[in-house]
């Protein structure tokens, strides 16, 4: 009952929201993904703490996720993939974070911490995620919706439930992670 009250106040659910956005970023920031030296690091392959922070928080959120779904505590809501807006995010991702060199999780915790650079990036972000809302209606009827993949899922492009892909790639993502602790990377 407590969690259905929760699911249905939007107060709430702004507020577990912005405090897990904190945790996340102080997160981020502890790990030292928001140095730019570690973001460098990774780009040349020559640190790997952002691939293990992406890989432990994929790990856990598709654990919990699916576990949270078994028990019914979640509906998932899907939304198709294609192309246009892969494309496309793709090339604002990448132009903001070779400007800024940061992603914007961790401009945000490197905002968090005092980084100016960070505070432009995220008034860059702030404007850009202004234009892109602005421009929605019209990019949704055009160029996001070009090439759409068809499928919502992994589970789904495999033809394979998710109670049987899930574990699979939770060992794989696992067993890499252990690899790269193991090689001292």
């Amino acid at each position: 009952m407590a969690f259905e009250r929760l699911r249905s106040n939007e107060r709430a659910q702004i507020l577990l929201g912005l405090l897990t956005g904190i945790v996340f970023g102080f997160l981020l920031q502890r790990a030292g993904a928001t140095e730019y030296g570690v973001i460098l690091g990774q780009l040349l392959l020559t640190d790997f703490t952002v691939v293990k922070i992406m890989l432990s928080a994929i790990l856990v959120g598709m654990i919990g996720v699916h576990a949270m779904k078994a028990a019914g505590l979640i509906r998932l809501h899907y939304r198709s993939g294609s192309i246009g807006a892969t494309v496309i995010g793709g090339l604002i991702f990448g132009a903001g974070f070779a400007i800024l060199g940061y992603c914007p999780g961790t401009a945000a915790g490197a905002f968090g911490s005092g980084a100016l650079d960070a505070a432009i990036g995220m008034l860059g972000i702030t404007i850009g995620a202004g234009i892109f809302a602005h421009l929605y209606p019209a990019l949704e009827r055009t160029v996001l919706k070009r090439g759409d993949f068809g499928v919502e899922t992994i589970p789904e492009l495999l033809g394979i439930p998710a109670h049987y892909v899930v574990p699979v790639v939770a060992i794989l993502i696992a067993g890499f992670l252990y690899l790269l602790e193991s090689m001292g990377l």
